[in-house]
């Protein structure tokens, strides 16, 4: 099972409270967020370019004390989070000043 955790906005996208739990054999990013979309179609394209697959620029993930934003979305998870111990973190960033 992986746990994500979304900002308030797309909690509300998606009509969830909470943390999301997806019951599916993950092991990276492009497999979390893929899993993700298919049971809150309602997400398509608010994490992720729906053309290029890439990740939005103000989107950032984290998973144990550890920004993988800038990870390949091929590259493992860190096992707590592959075996439901931590979190995925999809953070929505801040820009301005």
């Amino acid at each position: 099972m992986i746990r994500v955790v979304l900002p308030a906005h797309l909690r509300a996208v998606a009509r969830v409270s909470g943390e999301v739990r997806l019951e599916v054999p993950a092991t990276t990013q492009r497999e979390v967020l893929d899993a993700l979309e298919e049971g809150y179609p309602a997400l398509r394209g608010t994490v992720r370019d729906p053309v290029s697959g890439q990740r939005r620029a103000f989107v950032r993930f984290f998973a144990c004390q550890e920004d993988l934003s800038h990870e390949s979305p091929d590259d493992p998870l860190p096992e707590a989070v592959v075996r439901g111990d931590e979190p995925l973190l999809v953070v929505g960033a801040m820009a301005g000043g």
